[in-house]
């Protein structure tokens, strides 16, 4: 399976509303439930009105189109980084898996995936 570089830093931030969101931007992914709406996007991209963000995020994806019949991809993957004190953000869409970890354990992350198999692409 590869998995490719996503060259961008990234925020995961609580906002109080999508008003000033640029969703055309490549790589926005918003989340909304009963408490809270969810915004992660390129870090040069966060709106004025944000009430929380935590910056300093790199991400990859899982190369390829995930058929929802497809059982355990990002649990081997979130369980790898796991055992190597590796934390995760992930976001699925329709098509695939994307992976988000903290700038300082990203080469560590992207090498450990390595050598599990896992391809890298650029």
């Amino acid at each position: 399976m590869e998995i490719k570089k996503i060259d961008c830093d990234f925020s995961v931030c609580k906002v109080e509303n999508y008003s000033l969101v640029d969703l055309d931007t490549e790589f926005c992914f918003t989340g909304k439930t009963d408490e809270e709406k969810s915004l992660v996007c390129p870090a040069n991209k966060v709106p004025s009105n944000v009430i929380e963000r935590d910056d300093g995020w790199k991400a990859f994806r899982i190369q390829g189109i995930l058929d929802f019949s497809l059982i355990g991809v990002l649990s081997q993957i979130s369980g790898i980084l796991a055992q190597n004190k590796i934390g995760i953000f992930a976001i699925s869409t329709f098509n695939t898996d994307y992976i988000l970890v903290k700038r300082e354990n990203y080469q560590r992350a992207i090498e450990v995936l390595n050598n599990a198999g896992y391809k890298t692409v650029e």
